[in-house]
């Protein structure tokens, strides 16, 4: 069985090669017209963020599973898969420390206004202050503060649970179902309500541009908006306008539409204390790599062994 990982340095630790896998090929990276004849002759896709669309699997027969090194499956075409006898898999619930730390790493740098007061002592503020300390902006607490999660998967509860241990109280929807417990809200009533508003559904057809001019307007005047999950959920032009108008109070981004951002991004030039954009590493801890890493290997012999688990659509 031959298996070919076509974006091997997007996962920079140690992968073991799955059992019955006899001819194992990496790449780097793979550009889109390498696709089909690097996997001319592979039963197994390895990919993390490499598309595969209908016509260059249309011209891979052989291909029998795509094996993704990540939970996203946006960057496959799944209905293609499904109707041709294509199993594809991804990776579970393996960042639900690492991406809620990172959301709580943005949240808090917003609230207390860490980088703008970072920028005061560079440029001697407090130094040629009066006092003992030197106020630049201003800082709020967490407790007692409303957290709106959108999406209610393995992320977010986590997400949830670090809150309330900072005295939060947790509301949440998803765009496309609701429990009907008195947590759970319209989409329009929490972002209404919440102070903090966090991302944590895929993107599809009915989460694209979820977020939009309308939505941030609708949002509290000193809120912020975390989004460690997709950038395509979020309207960039609306938000770059709603930043840079006072809109929102704020924004923490780890993602964006299109990655990596080599046409530029009206996001990347704003230089403002109240905006803060990592490049998507809210899931790369060393100990989240490693267990998505061997999660994967084990999805791969799962499947080999006619067991196949994280089956997409399932």
């Amino acid at each position: 069985m031959r298996a070919v990982f076509l974006d091997r340095e997007s996962l920079p630790v140690r992968f073991t090669r799955p059992i019955g896998v006899t001819d194992y090929v990496e790449y780097a990276e793979t550009a889109a017209d390498q696709v089909v004849t690097r996997l001319q002759d592979a039963t197994v896709a390895i990919i993390n963020k490499v598309a595969l669309r209908e016509p260059a699997l249309a011209q891979l027969p052989k291909l029998k599973l795509i094996a993704l090194a990540a939970t996203g499956h946006d960057c496959v075409d799944t209905a293609y898969c499904s109707a041709n006898g294509i199993t594809v898999v991804n990776i579970r619930n393996y960042a639900v420390n690492a991406v809620p730390e990172h959301v709580f790493a943005l949240i808090l740098a917003l609230r207390r206004n860490l980088f703008g007061y970072r920028q005061a002592v560079s440029d001697g503020v407090w130094q040629q202050a009066r006092q003992f300390c030197a106020f630049n902006g201003e800082i709020r607490d967490l407790n007692q503060s409303v957290l709106g999660l959108i999406g209610r998967g393995s992320i977010a509860k986590a997400v949830a649970r670090i809150a309330a241990g900072f005295g939060m109280q947790v509301i949440y929807t998803h765009p496309t179902a609701a429990t009907g417990d008195e947590a759970s809200k319209s989409l329009a009533e929490l972002l209404t309500t919440a102070d903090i508003v966090s991302l944590h559904c895929p993107l599809n057809a009915r989460t694209r541009n979820l977020i939009g001019e309308a939505e941030l307007r609708s949002m509290k005047r000193g809120a912020l908006l975390i989004n460690t999950a997709r950038g395509g959920l979020v309207d960039e032009a609306a938000l770059t306008r709603a930043l840079t108008e006072g809109w929102i109070g704020g924004a923490g981004f780890d993602v964006l539409a299109t990655e990596p951002p080599r046409a530029g991004n009206a996001l990347l030039d704003l230089n403002l204390p109240h905006f803060i954009l990592t490049p998507h590493v809210a899931w790369a801890s060393i100990e989240a790599m490693e267990g998505l890493a061997d999660q994967l290997t084990g999805n791969i012999e799962a499947w080999a062994l006619g067991m196949p688990r994280n089956v997409v659509g399932q």
